[in-house]
This record gives C-alpha cells, structure tokens and sequence, in this order.
C-alpha cells in the first residue's frame, strides 16, 4: 500500500515543467484569491453603506458579512463541478474556465449599481454575482494544486505546493494594496477601482495558464482506463471519513482566518482602535510576510511531515485566541500590526501550506481532484458564515466570544490532526530518498 501511495505522487524527480506548472498554477490562484478576498475587504468597509443602508451601522455589517457568506457557501458546488470535471476530463480544463468566470464575475461587481440607485436589485445582483464567484473559486483550488503536487518532485511536494497557497498572500496582498490606494478616491470608486482592476491580472493569468501541460497522474489514471464514471459517488462511498477529517482540517484555517483576519478588520473599525487606512496597512505587512512564511511552512512538511505542523500550529492558535483580542484593544498601531502578522503568518499560512500536500496524498489518484476538492470547499461553507455569526457573538458576550470562536475553530483543528492519518512519515521519506537516488534523473528546483 505505502510503494502504491509513492507510485501515485508521479515522477520520483518531478516533471521538467514542474516550476512552469508551480508559477501558472500560482498566477491563477492569485487571481483568484485577489478577487474573493477583495470581496472581503470591500464587505468590513463599504458594502454595509453602498448595499445595505440602514439606520444601524451592526445591521448593515451584519447584511454584507451575509453577502460574504453566500460566496462561501457557493464553493462547494464548485468544488463539486471542479473536483468531477478534474477528475473525468483533466486538471488544465479546470484552471482555465475557472480563472475566466472568477475574472468577469469579480469585473462585474465593480459595475453594480448601489442601493441608492437601484433600491432591492442592487443587493439581489451583488448575491447574485458573488454566487458566481463563489463556483469559479471552489473549482479553482484543486486544479492548481492537483496540477503542481502531481507534477512536483516526491521530496519537495510540500514547497511546490507551497508556492500554489502562497497565491493567497499574495491576491491578498495586491487587493489591500489596490484598497489601500483606492480608499483616498472620492465616493464608490474607493471599492469600484479594485474589482474593475481585476481585469487587467485576470488577461495575465490566462496568457500563463495557456501554456501549462496537463497533469502527469491524470494521464497515466486516463491511460490506463481508470477514469471513474462518478468521482465524487465513489470517493463519498470509500473515502468519506477522509472527507470529513479534511473539513475540520480546513475549518481551523478558513474559519480561523474569517475570525482573526475577514472580522478583525470590521472590529477595529467599529470599535475605533484603528483607521482603515491603518488596517489596510497592517494587513499589506502581514500578506507580505505570509509570501514567504507560506512556502517555508510547506517546506518545512518535506522534512517533518504534514501531521507535526498541523497539531503544533492549531495548539498555538488556541492558546493565541484571547492574547490576539487582548492585543489589539491596547489600539496600538504596532500591537494591532504584530497580531495580524502572528494570526496570519501563523495561524492561516502555516496550516494552508501544510495543506496543499496533505490533501491530496488523502485520496486515490482516480479520485483525487473530487476528494481534495470536497473536503476542501465544504468547509467553506463554515468560513463563510463566521463574520456574520462573530458579529452576533461580539453583541453578546462582547470580544471574548469572537476569541472564543476562534479557540474552538483551533481546536477542531487539532483534533482532526489527531484522527488524519500522517502521509509523509519517515517511512515514506527513506522510501523517497531511496527511490530518489537509485532513479537517474536531475532534481527539479525551484530556483
């Protein structure tokens, strides 16, 4: 069983498009990230006023953050739709169309009339739109990662891989820049400028995405015969534990980042601890550390396994939960920028990177785009709601029940972490190592 796991990464040293496939599968994925999390960023600051006025601010916070939740809950169709697509006609497929209805979708949005023009259609067409973009993003994720993990040396799965989540970083990055820029225009050009702007990184994607080869593994399931008719029938029937242990996995992350990152920016607001232009800020200095904390995390799974960075880091994340409330009350601009940094670069980054190899070595590769896909974007359905439901825990039990939430999340995780079987152990690396020296053949390297 071990030798047919190792049998199903690919190529012992990786495939020479390997980089060109980790770069393309990460140019999309930023993309993507930069258009659903601008949404984000756009919902904690704007769209309460532009879509749901009210004579309570709460209220209009309370009616994006459930805007925002809609996309959430969207992804697991995508996930489903990606997950069958990857699995039956190829991972390359996926990446393209996915790439392309998020790019118009997120275009979309910055030509939407506001509430003050069109009354009750303009909240109906940003749900409708932000479904939309909800499909596109949950089909996005096991694409790239699916194509750079199969494509990826056996002994670097983790860093390449790592390179494909750091695309969140960085959309998150280029969005809060993009914000951080647009927050001096006058009137809703503050949130139009960036979803319009999308366009222009969208055109970039596709010409990279264009040139990327298909997955190696996918060839060899498609060449044998092995395509199963019903991915996700079968991997729900055979595989469905792992599902489920991949959904808490995920949730500490997700949901945990909706919490310390997505709500945190709406409650240093509300509560007047920091300007926008300064949580703008904060979290630019926190994306740009998540670059490169991301891939090192994932590096950092090559040489220890996937399961110790998981069960340390969702431990530290519960022990984080009230020091990072505790923190940003001081309305210390520096206080308030090292908890975003720890939350994120910590808490989010080090998880995601353990992720994007973990996942996948969870499931067959006739089923893995389904498997990956599932578990992955079902938890989104948590996150998703999180800001809504953390505005409600925030009006009863005041700050400690978000940090609460986000102990419980941390906890979950950890207990997830515990059930998942570990797929990078040192019998699996000595057996890697083995097959690595005995195979005559160039490593592949990132650089």
């Amino acid at each position: 069983m071990r030798s047919e796991a190792l049998t199903m990464r690919g190529p012992v040293h990786g495939t020479p498009d390997a980089r060109r496939v980790a770069w393309g599968s990460t140019a999309g994925a930023v993309i993507e990230s930069y258009d659903f999390i601008g949404f984000g960023t756009a919902a904690a600051l704007y769209f309460g006023h532009a879509f749901f006025p009210s004579a309570s601010p709460v209220i209009g916070t309370l009616s994006a953050f459930a805007t925002l939740g809609v996309g959430f809950v969207a992804r697991p169709i995508g996930g489903i739709i990606g997950g069958h697509l990857g699995d039956k006609i190829g991972r390359k497929p996926v990446l393209v169309a996915s790439l392309i209805v998020m790019g118009l979708a997120t275009f979309a949005i910055g030509l939407l009339p506001t509430y003050e023009t069109a009354g009750v259609l303009a909240p109906a067409l940003l749900v409708t739109v932000r479904i939309i973009q909800g499909v596109a993003y949950g089909a996005e994720w096991g694409g790239a990662i699916l194509m750079t993990y199969e494509h990826a040396p056996w002994r670097r799965k983790g860093a390449f891989t790592g390179i494909v989540q750091a695309g969140f970083p960085i959309g998150l990055l280029l969005a809060n820049l993009v914000f951080l820029v647009s927050v001096n225009l006058s009137g809703d050009w503050a949130w139009r400028v960036p979803f319009l702007a999308s366009l222009i990184l969208v055109i970039v994607g596709l010409i990279v995405r264009a040139k990327v080869p298909e997955s190696p593994v996918f060839e060899d399931v498609r060449d044998s015969g092995d395509i199963v008719k019903a991915p996700i029938v079968q991997v729900l029937r055979e595989d469905w534990r792992n599902v489920l242990r991949g959904i808490g996995l995920r949730i500490a992350e997700t949901a945990g980042y909706a919490v310390a990152i997505t709500y945190m920016i709406s409650y240093l607001k509300s509560e007047e601890l920091a300007t926008s232009g300064e949580t703008i800020m904060a979290l630019c200095i926190a994306s740009a550390v998540g670059i490169g904390a991301t891939i090192a995390w994932g590096g950092l799974t090559d040489r220890i396994g996937r399961r110790p960075v998981y069960l340390w880091v969702t431990l530290f994340g519960a022990l984080w939960a009230i020091p990072m409330f505790l923190l940003v009350n001081t309305a210390s601009l520096i206080a308030i920028a090292v908890t975003v940094i720890v939350s994120y670069a910590v808490c989010q980054n080090a998880l995601a990177g353990a992720q994007g190899a973990w996942f996948p070595e969870l499931f067959q590769a006739k089923t893995r785009s389904s498997g990956a896909s599932l578990a992955y974007q079902i938890s989104a359905m948590i996150s998703g709601v999180t800001p809504f439901v953390t505005t409600l825990l925030f009006l009863w039990l005041g700050w400690l029940g978000p940090a609460l939430l986000f102990l419980a999340y941390s906890a979950l995780g950890l207990v997830s972490a515990l059930l998942t079987r570990e797929t990078w152990g040192r019998a699996e690396r000595e057996a890697a190592d083995r097959a690595t020296a005995e195979t005559p053949a160039e490593p592949v390297r990132l650089s």
